[in-house]
């Protein structure tokens, strides 16, 4: 656990690590429903070469839909972000901590969803661990 989510350092290979990571999400019943390969959008916009790097956004419906009917403008904070990159000869795995991103709305409303997300991502953090 980091100060915004759950790290964990594998020794896979990346490819690997991210197949790991997104059957893991879909086992809590979390889809991905974006993933942009920042080592690819470097590459083409800025003409940089980086690591093997991708941002996951992942979504579990009925938890999105309880936190868009208990404030509209939570949706601002969706879907939870997942990132996947290389290091040394192994992988790291960052999950968001969706209490670090409501800390700051103080909505009570909020509390239970991002408590249940955390719950789940939390599983996730460590069925990868396995």
């Amino acid at each position: 656990m980091t100060g915004l989510g759950f790290q964990s350092k594998l020794n896979l290979p990346y490819e690997a690590a991210l197949e790991k990571v997104t059957a893991a999400l879909k086992a809590e019943g979390f889809g991905v429903l974006t993933s942009i390969d920042v080592k690819e959008t470097m590459k083409k916009k800025l003409d940089i070469d980086f690591r093997k790097y991708t941002i996951l956004g992942a979504c579990n419906p009925p938890l999105a839909h309880r936190a868009l009917t208990a404030r509209l403008d939570v949706g601002l904070l969706l879907p939870c972000n997942v990132i996947v990159y290389e290091q040394g000869n192994g992988t790291v795995v960052h999950i968001i901590d969706p209490l670090s991103m409501t800390d700051f709305i103080q909505d009570p409303a909020l509390d239970p969803v991002a408590d249940e997300a955390r719950q789940r991502l939390k599983r996730v953090a460590e069925a990868i661990q396995k």
